[in-house]
């Protein structure tokens, strides 16, 4: 890998990572890590999350962001022992695949509750704090799958479309206390869970032709994306969409 660029904003910064124990948001608390952040996460697997906080030192809550109560005092707890968050990456989701058919009312429910319904609740824990600290960050993880017209996918495709809505009202909502409010939308990236069940050699074969650029995504290229958006040279950016999907059509 190259060298990346330092962004001294992020040191000593609060950060708060959903589902930081595997996948873009491990990559992300490692990158946090790395510029001197003072980085946190939520994850509802105990063992990956003990992993992550061994490499980073970062402390952790194992959580179970479906239920709303209990992800609200993990946030606080973790901004007790790492200060009000300043910078909240809403990263935590689930990419099963599914038949449009099969998919029942208690299906459709749990998949918004895994995929979106956090996000809005997360961003309700954190934003006081950070409108009297003066401002933050909010990075709401989307996804190219429903730009792209993906197929097995019909109830994530349909959170994650949402996530832009949720963004850009957000940031309407939280700009006047300078809390800026993004999407970031990463095509297909190679972490182990889409290699383990997805990333066959034909799959990969028609991504790269699908893509305008012919090199698979790894994570840290997405957590590169979120540095940037956390840090205060992105202090101008608010309510957009970052796509870091290598030109995928």
């Amino acid at each position: 890998m190259p060298d990346f660029a330092t962004y001294p904003s992020l040191k000593n910064k609060p950060v708060l990572v959903t589902g930081g124990a595997s996948g873009i948001g491990g990559e992300a608390v490692r990158a946090f890590a790395a510029q001197g952040a003072r980085v946190a996460f939520l994850d509802m697997d105990a063992a990956a999350s003990a992993q992550i906080t061994a490499q980073t030192g970062a402390p952790h809550v194992v959580c179970d962001l479906r239920d709303i109560p209990a992800m609200q005092a993990a946030i606080a707890t973790l901004a007790e022992d790492v200060g009000p968050f300043e910078v909240l990456v809403n990263n935590a989701a689930r990419d099963d695949r599914h038949d449009w058919q099969d998919v029942t009312p208690a299906y459709w429910d749990e998949r918004m509750d895994t995929n979106l319904r956090h996000m809005f609740f997360a961003i309700q824990a954190v934003a006081p704090d950070m409108a009297k600290t003066g401002g933050g960050s909010i990075i709401n993880m989307g996804s190219s799958g429903w730009w792209e017209t993906c197929a097995d996918m019909s109830v994530y495709a349909t959170a994650k479309a949402a996530v832009h809505g949720l963004t850009r009202s957000m940031a309407r909502e939280l700009g006047a206390d300078r809390i800026r409010v993004n999407a970031l939308v990463p095509g297909w990236v190679m972490t182990d869970r889409q290699k383990t069940l997805w990333a066959t050699p034909e799959a990969l074969e028609g991504r790269r032709k699908q893509q305008c650029l012919p090199d698979l995504i790894d994570p840290v290229y997405v957590a590169n994306m979120i540095l940037f958006l956390a840090a205060d040279d992105s202090a101008m950016c608010t309510a957009g969409n970052y796509m870091v999907e290598a030109g995928a059509i």
